[in-house]
């Protein structure tokens, strides 16, 4: 098989079809919304190919049969009807205020007015919008299609102006109810976005809305699964470690198949390079300042459980830290759990580059000296190959008492306990380390596993008032934590740390080693 053009930051079907560009299909999952229902609704993540799916949806409903040849599509479509399509984007630019929504608006429904040949007499927009779809099932003789695109970033992007978001919210509850009130005229109709606003907040009116964000049958119907890599790709595959681009960028999952994202593979591809792609090109500001403010216990991160009502509880001013991190791309669904008939899902990390990347961003305001954190991260790297713990002591015990005073005083994250050890754990997780949390054992749970270079390490955190009481190091002996680990063997250290609530640093970092046997 020979090599092709990446498509990188092509969100156009045609563009791909025709310059021969790799491409996965998709064109299954189309077919199946269509025989399926009329009415969607899909929440992804950016840059995960949300875009090119409604585009695809386009191109199909339009008739343009050249572009699907060789695809599932092609021999189970009827070429000879083509519809309507109206198509909304609200991709490109940023909406300031409900002004700025509104002229918006009104480009995009001119843009669709002029391309499907209709006029209207209508001045609102949500009257103009009604107008446009009966005109055109009148003119094409067929009912509309209806696609929109980015329907939430006009809101994402005043989150931190809650005032001017809900104003926009408005405005867009407002074009979207058109969709409802137009059912007659209407073939199909998919919206998708980042986020999942309630049906109160954002759809009233249009409940008949099939969200279909956490169907397991269209878990992969955005990025590419494994058999995707490594059929369609593989002629990119050569040189680059398989197990590695797995542990790097897999693990998105929406109870279904696990999927990569696009552009993560796609800049790999072409650069050679593991980096991390996806968290560089647009990590908003905003999330790491909201986990910060909120005191975020970042090992809790990879332990949360939430409902269904949970994940989708994302309204302007009330943004649940679950919510916005999942519906972000930063946490993904690692198993379901039933009780009774509610669904409960287990939260985690979706790869080593969301984890590394989310755990350094927060380390740089978890304390003083952003700089500083990433220089301790290289520097505990060295350290842990050595397996020199003085040396281990040393730099926790520097990089606290480098904090000033003041510093704690004003940044309230660091009035949790959970704080000490949370820098402790960011540092390994930035590192891309193998970091076990609460890992359960017959005993107790061990607060932090590490496993690395054919060694274990075992932490035991405590929080004292002004001197080492031996506590941690204790528990570990105590509840014989390292018995879970002896069967893998390699050299086992439990290590007990314990923190001062007085002098905010570490007072106690012992160490005691068991060989294999």
């Amino acid at each position: 098989m020979s090599r092709k053009k990446l498509p990188i930051g092509v969100q156009t079907f045609a563009r791909i079809r025709e310059d021969d560009c790799y491409y996965v299909d998709k064109t299954g999952f189309a077919l199946r919304l269509i025989e399926e229902g009329n009415y969607y609704f899909l929440s992804r993540p950016r840059r995960f190919g949300k875009s090119l799916l409604i585009d695809t949806l386009a191109e199909l409903f339009e008739g343009n049969e050249p572009l699907f040849r060789g695809l599932i599509a092609h021999d189970q479509w009827d070429w000879s009807r083509r519809y309507p399509v109206l198509r909304i984007s609200f991709g490109g630019g940023v909406i300031r205020d409900a002004a700025d929504l509104e002229t918006k608006i009104d480009e995009l429904l001119g843009i669709n007015t002029q391309r499907l040949q209709v006029s209207c007499t209508q001045r609102d927009s949500r009257g103009r919008f009604a107008e446009l779809i009966r005109e055109a099932e009148r003119v094409h003789g067929q009912r509309v299609v209806v696609l929109v695109d980015e329907y939430d970033k006009p809101i994402l992007d005043n989150l931190t102006r809650p005032d001017i978001a809900r104003e926009i919210r408005d405005g867009l509850r407002n074009l979207y109810s058109v969709i409802k009130d137009s059912d007659p005229h209407i073939r199909f109709a998919m919206l998708a976005g980042v986020s999942k606003f309630s049906k109160v907040s954002l759809f009233s009116g249009l409940n008949n809305l099939n969200d279909i964000s956490l169907d397991e049958a269209y878990s992969a119907i955005c990025g590419y699964t494994d058999e995707d890599v490594d059929t369609v790709f593989a002629p990119e595959l050569p040189a680059l470690d398989r197990e590695k681009i797995r542990a790097w960028y897999n693990g998105y999952n929406w109870t279904g198949a696990s999927v990569y994202n696009p552009f993560d593979l796609l800049l790999l591809f072409q650069k050679r390079q593991f980096r991390p792609f996806w968290f560089e090109t647009g990590t908003p500001t905003f999330l790491v300042d909201l986990l910060t403010e909120r005191g975020a216990w970042l090992p809790g991160l990879e332990q949360v459980i939430a409902t269904e009502s949970l994940l989708s509880a994302f309204e302007v001013g009330d943004i649940s830290t679950e919510a916005l991190m999942f519906q972000a791309g930063y946490l993904t669904i690692d198993h379901v759990q039933r009780i009774g008939a509610q669904p409960r899902y287990r939260l985690r990390y979706p790869n080593l580059e969301v984890r590394a990347s989310l755990n350094e961003a927060l380390l740089g305001r978890y304390i003083a000296d952003a700089s500083r954190a990433a220089e301790n991260t290289g520097r505990l790297h060295d350290l842990l190959l050595a397996n020199d713990f003085d040396g281990l002591r040393a730099l926790f015990t520097a990089f606290f008492a480098s904090i000033p005073h003041d510093w704690y005083r004003n940044n309230p994250i660091a009035q949790y306990e959970g704080y000490y050890a949370s820098v402790f754990y960011s540092h390994f997780a930035a590192l891309g380390l193998d970091v076990r949390l609460e890992d359960t054992t017959n005993r107790g749970r061990i607060d932090m596993a590490v496993l690395f270079n054919a060694t274990v390490y075992l932490f035991e955190f405590k929080v004292v008032e002004l001197v080492p009481e031996g506590k941690a190091l204790q528990q570990l002996r105590d509840r014989a934590y390292a018995d879970k680990y002896r069967a893998r063997g390699e050299p086992i250290h439990l290590i007990g740390v314990e923190f001062s609530r007085e002098s905010r640093s570490v007072v106690a970092f012992e160490v005691e080693t068991t060989q294999p046997v």
